[in-house]
């Protein structure tokens, strides 16, 4: 019998859709596979208990009164939220869900539908949650490494990733040769970073991880 990590086991599908026999349909088959769902009948209630930690990925209806799946989608934007969006279209609804891929949505899927295609798409939707969580927890991590440095740390750890060599880097700050290698090496090691590659990889974690 196959076990859930507990990565997978702290993910939710959440389904969004004004159609209550889908929500329940869906419900039924997702729970049935062993995943944890919550359903919503509005973006106005999913947006109610969004929250930052939310892991999982959202299956979203296009078409809803009052909030549209692709208004909710540009909200959850806004908030910065990384949760995976699979839209669940009619088959004109497919330009708009084109479009919403082009904005960040991870896929779609035309009615009528059929589960094994949905579950492949969520499986994968899921994968994506996962690699986003690993980033992440890596990008906090060197998050809290550069909360250890010192101001003039920083500075010359600035100076190295941009490619400047000690003596350049002494010169532009006024200190001593020795002073930028002393600076560096402990850049290095509160860095946890064995080589220049390596740390230029964790600064550009972080630069993009905001």
């Amino acid at each position: 019998m196959n076990t859930m990590s507990e990565a997978e086991q702290q993910q939710v599908i959440y389904v969004v859709d004004d159609d209550e026999a889908m929500r329940d349909s869906m419900q039924w088959l997702l729970e049935g596979e062993g995943y944890a769902v919550a359903c919503f009948e509005s973006g106005e209630h999913f947006l109610a208990a969004h929250h930052d930690g939310m892991r999982g990925c959202l299956v979203l209806d296009v078409r809803m009164p009052e909030m549209s799946g692709l208004e909710l989608h540009e909200h959850l934007a806004d908030r910065g939220s990384a949760l995976p969006v699979i839209f669940v279209t009619g088959h004109g609804d497919v330009p708009m869900a084109v479009a919403a891929l082009q904005r960040g949505a991870c896929d779609f899927i035309e009615k009528p539908f059929h589960n094994e295609d949905l579950l492949g798409r969520i499986r994968r939707a899921l994968a994506v949650d996962c690699q986003n969580a690993s980033r992440r927890k890596r990008a906090d991590a060197i998050t809290q490494r550069l909360e250890q440095l010192t101001q003039r740390e920083r500075e010359v750890m600035n100076l190295v990733v941009e490619g400047k060599l000690n003596k350049q880097i002494a010169d532009e700050l006024e200190i001593s040769m020795k002073t930028v290698e002393a600076h560096r090496a402990r850049v290095m090691d509160k860095m946890g970073a064995r080589t220049l590659a390596e740390l230029v990889r964790a600064v550009m974690q972080t630069s993009t991880a905001e």
